[in-house]
């Protein structure tokens, strides 16, 4: 098996095996079993787990942006429509998963973040990253028209990632999409559909 693919094989097991057991109940014989790779493998490709698990991060992150990309560099559909677009898509996700595992970022965000700062600050600035991109998916929305030219696109970029992440923690609870919906029809209907705080739009 060469190099990359080894690697790569670990990073996806690892991955797939944080979002159902957590990174501190992750055994790293675990994953190399679960991948298929020789024992005594895992520090030829790794330097440690926290090594290992911040790859997993980025691994995972940039599948994520190229999803993102596509969802919101969409121009078959309005701004807008891409954001409702990429939430639906999520709704549908989040069933096919049963209702389980949802998203890296947000979940190892509750388990590590008071636990390790390297892995905080990391995720931190993919956070902040991920709002810079929404914010631009809602500053388009602006020039096209649908959303108040008042309003502060990366304060509307936060509340979309903070409140989507909590639905989704909210999803596994009732085991139902129903906060992620209730969420979408919140935010099209109701915050994106009204001016913004003492402004004319």
């Amino acid at each position: 098996m060469k190099t990359g693919v080894t690697q790569a094989r670990l990073l996806e097991t690892g991955e797939r095996i944080f979002l159902e057991k957590g990174y501190n109940h992750t055994g790293i014989q675990a994953v190399l079993k679960d991948a298929g790779v020789p024992k005594g493998s895992f520090y030829h490709y790794f330097k440690s787990k926290e090594d290992f698990g911040l790859k997993v991060v980025e691994a995972s992150n940039n599948a994520y942006l190229v999803k993102l990309e596509q969802f919101f560099g969409d121009e078959t559909r309005s701004p807008l429509a891409r954001l409702r677009n990429y939430f639906e898509s999520g709704i549908q996700a989040f069933a096919a998963n049963d209702f389980r595992c949802g998203c890296l970022v947000g979940n190892l965000s509750q388990e590590m973040a008071s636990q390790n700062d390297t892995f905080r600050t990391r995720l931190d600035e993919i956070l902040l990253d991920w709002r810079e991109r929404f914010a631009q998916c809602l500053a388009e929305a602006q020039v096209a028209g649908e959303l108040c030219e008042s309003w502060d696109v990366k304060m509307l970029a936060n509340f979309c990632i903070d409140s989507w992440e909590g639905a989704i923690l909210r999803g596994k609870v009732t085991q139902s999409t129903e906060p992620l919906e209730n969420f979408v029809a919140v935010l099209f209907e109701t915050v994106l559909a009204a001016k913004a705080p003492e402004a004319e739009c």
